[in-house]
């Protein structure tokens, strides 16, 4: 068969094509292969500032509110209508006031009546004895009188019981802090007259973190500063032994002195206690890291400028810096280029300026 002249050329071409790379595989695989860059051999650099050991008292921050010492909820001990309500809502009355007076109704008259009785039967005792001791009466008669008489005794005070529980009284001094019950109320026995409490001492009262609960110990001093800027001084009173379940934390209790009354209940505080004194170390803000395990802590270079995470503990946050303790000895902590560098890993260090 004869080719045609367009079937020559394309297979010259392609025999041309097949011959360069051929040639080019050839010159190729002759030639040495080349060498990648050279990578920097230099560790990185970083930042340090001295940090000295220093010895200073534990501060313990945390956010709290103002609480009355006691409150209570006065109830009725009977029942009745009441009457009068000496006392004014949201003033502060001494141990004993009445808040609430009931209506006597009948028990004046059950007073009068018990007493009467009661008479009676100091005579009858009377007469009996005297009988007793001219051989007219026995000894079991005498006694069965007597009997009689402690009876009486014993009902008279029930009735004067009764007719002073008409009389709702403060158990302790305080402020009248709501009245629940007007004239013209009827108040079955528990039923509320109103709330009493106690605002001298007061009570600063918070949640502490599980991490410093353990720290804190009833009697330690503390200060609280009130949203209206005024400040409080007292010591710890109790701190819970049992967590919250949905925060952890734990219930602390500050009580301190309100002699003029003038702070009121529940008012944002800011507390500070001061626990016992221990090594710690100022380190800037920004050298607080968090490492793999969400641990806080702080990247510091140690022998053979080798790089170390310390887990820390933030004691106090001030002007100059926030108070950690955790370190040990004076520490180059890393403030620039913290966040770059892992632990164990070799670095240069220079003075931070």
């Amino acid at each position: 068969m004869r080719l045609k002249a367009s079937h020559i050329f394309i297979l010259a071409v392609f025999g041309v094509l097949v011959v360069y790379f051929v040639a080019m595989s050839l010159l190729s695989g002759d030639s040495a292969p080349a060498e990648p860059p050279k990578a920097n051999d230099q560790p990185p650099q970083v930042q340090v500032t001295l940090t000295p050991e220093v010895t200073r008292p534990y501060v313990v921050t945390l956010r709290g509110r103002t609480e009355a010492a006691r409150s209570v909820v006065v109830r009725a001990e009977t029942s009745g209508v009441v009457a009068a309500t000496p006392a004014r809502e949201g003033a502060f009355v001494q141990k004993g006031t009445v808040l609430c007076r009931l209506s006597v109704d009948a028990r004046q008259a059950a007073l009068d009546q018990a007493r009467a009785a009661l008479r009676s039967r100091e005579l009858q005792r009377r007469a009996s004895a005297s009988l007793a001791e001219k051989g007219y009466r026995s000894e079991t008669q005498v006694l069965q009188d007597q009997a009689s008489l402690d009876a009486a005794a014993a009902a008279v005070r029930q009735a004067e019981i009764a007719l002073e529980q008409v009389n709702i009284r403060a158990p302790f001094a305080g402020v009248f802090d709501n009245r629940d019950a007007e004239i013209g109320t009827y108040l079955s026995p528990g039923q509320a007259c109103g709330t009493l409490i106690e605002l001298n001492p007061i009570l600063i009262v918070g949640n502490v973190p599980e991490t410093q609960a353990g720290r804190i110990r009833s009697g330690e001093p503390a200060t609280a500063t009130l949203v209206s800027g005024e400040t409080l001084s007292g010591q710890v009173r109790y701190v819970g032994r049992e967590a919250d379940p949905q925060t952890r934390t734990y219930r602390l209790e500050v009580i301190a002195s309100n002699s003029q009354q003038a702070v009121r209940s529940g008012l944002s505080a800011d507390v500070r206690i001061t626990t016992a004194s221990g090594p710690a170390h100022l380190v800037p803000p920004s050298a607080m890291v968090l490492d793999a395990e969400g641990r806080q802590g702080v990247r510091h270079v140690g022998p053979d400028d080798v790089v170390i995470f310390t887990p820390v503990q933030v004691t106090e946050e001030g002007p100059d810096g926030v108070w950690v303790r955790g370190l040990s000895g004076e520490a180059r902590v890393i403030t620039v280029g913290q966040s770059y560098v892992d632990q164990g890993q070799k670095v240069r260090v220079a003075l931070a300026r």
